[in-house]
C-alpha cells in the first residue's frame, strides 16, 4: 500500500518560524516532524510514500531525496497553489492504484495505529478522544460508521476529533471532483468525506488513543518532550573531565561537552556543538547542530534550532529558537 503524504502547505500558525521552511520541517529532538511520521510508517510496513509538496518544496526534495537513507520509495507530486487538502489529493489522481493511506504531514501517529487502519481497508478515517474540541474537526459516528463531519464549531457535537489518518479506495477521487469551496476559500477533504457519507459510502471510523496536534510553536515542546522520553542514550562527541550527565543525554558527532557542565536527561544534542563550560541544561531540551551552549547558561524544555548561539549568562526555558540566532549576554 502506497502513503500520500500532504506536506504542500506553510502552516501560517506556525510563524515565524514557517517564514523559511514548510511546517512538516520543523525539528522535534533534532528531526523534522515528517521525518518522525515516516520511521513510524516505515515501521508499519509502508515502504512506498508519494509527498504532496509545494510550499519551499526544495527543502523537503533535498532532505528526504528518493527514499535511500530510510530504505524506502520517495515520490513527489506538486500542489501548484495550496488550496486546500481536497485539492492536495487531486494533484495525485492517477499516481495511486487501489487503496493507499493518506495523512497529513504535521501528524504524530504511532506504527500500531497505522496497522490497525491498513487492516480496516475500504474508506476508513482516524478519530481521537479530546478533551477540548473547539477549533478542531470532529466526527459524529454509529456503529463504527461516520455519519456526519463537522468542521471547526464553536459548539462540536462530539468529543470525537479527527486525527488526519485516512484510508481511501478510488471512489475518493469521484468525491473530490463535486467537492465545492469551503467557507474558508478551500476544498475541504472533510467535505469531500461527507459527499461520500451522503452517497451511501461507507466511511469505517477507528479510534486511536495517541495523537499530536502541532498547530501553533508552543505546541512542539510537548510533542518534543514525548518524543525525547523515548530517546536512546548515545555519545559520539567529547566529553571532558568533571562533566555529570545524568539520565538519557545524546551527544552528536564533533560536539564538545566542556568541564563543569551539568546535564539532566532527556536530552538531545546534535553534532558540531560546543557546550559549556560550567553550564545547567534541564530535561526536555533539543539543541540541533553547530549550536554552542555557554559559560553560566540554563536552558531548560527547549528547542534550539541549528546554528544558534546562546553565550554565557544567559537562561532559556520552555522555548523555542528558531536557527541563526545569536543571544546577547
Amino acid at each position: 500500500m502506497k502513503a500520500v503524504i500532504l506536506a504542500a502547505g506553510e502552516g501560517s500558525r506556525m510563524r515565524p518560524l514557517t517564514y523559511t521552511r514548510p511546517k512538516v520541517m520543523l525539528p522535534l529532538a533534532n528531526k523534522p516532524i515528517l521525518e518522525h511520521l515516516l520511521d513510524q510508517l516505515r515501521e508499519a510496513g509502508i515502504t512506498e510514500y508519494l509527498f504532496v509538496v509545494g510550499y519551499c518544496d526544495q527543502q523537503l526534495r533535498d532532505y528526504f531525496g528518493r527514499g535511500e537513507k530510510w530504505g524506502v520509495e520517495i515520490s513527489y507530486a506538486n500542489q501548484r497553489k495550496q488550496q486546500g487538502t481536497a485539492d492536495a489529493l487531486r494533484s495525485v489522481e492517477g499516481l495511486v492504484e487501489g487503496n493507499f493511506l493518506l495523512l497529513n504531514g504535521d501528524v504524530l501517529v504511532k506504527a500500531e495505529h497505522i496497522k490497525k487502519l491498513v487492516a480496516v481497508g475500504g474508506n476508513a478515517m482516524s478519530v481521537v478522544q479530546v478533551k477540548d474540541p473547539v477549533g478542531l474537526g470532529v466526527v459524529e459516528s454509529k456503529e463504527g460508521k461516520a455519519v456526519h463531519i463537522y468542521e471547526k464549531m464553536e459548539k462540536p457535537p462530539t468529543n470525537l476529533a479527527n486525527a488526519g489518518l485516512y484510508s481511501f479506495n478510488q471512489d475518493v477521487f469521484k468525491a473530490l471532483m463535486l467537492t465545492p469551496k469551503s467557507p474558508r476559500g478551500e476544498y475541504e477533504i472533510t467535505d469531500t468525506l461527507q459527499l461520500l457519507i451522503d452517497t451511501h459510502h461507507d466511511v469505517s471510523v477507528m479510534e486511536i488513543d495517541q495523537w499530536t496536534d502541532l498547530s501553533y510553536p508552543w505546541d512542539l515542546l510537548g510533542a518534543n518532550e514525548n518524543i525525547l522520553k523515548n530517546i536512546t542514550p548515545l555519545n559520539l562527541g567529547l566529553v571532558e573531565p568533571n562533566v555529570t550527565l545524568k539520565g538519557p543525554v545524546s551527544i552528536g558527532k564533533n560536539t564538545v561537552v566542556k568541564s563543569g557542565a551539568y546535564l539532566v536527561g532527556p536530552i538531545i544534542i546534535g553534532d558540531n556543538c560546543d557546550i559549556g563550560p560550567n553550564c545547567y541544561i534541564r530535561p526536555y531540551t533539543s539543541i540541533g547542530d553547530k549550536c554552542h551552549i555557554g559559560a553560566a547558561v540554563e536552558v531548560k524544555n527547549s528547542i534550539i534550532m541549528r546554528g544558534s548561539k546562546v553565550p554565557h549568562l544567559n537562561y532559556v526555558g520552555d522555548s523555542v529558537i528558531g536557527e541563526g540566532c545569536n543571544f546577547g549576554a
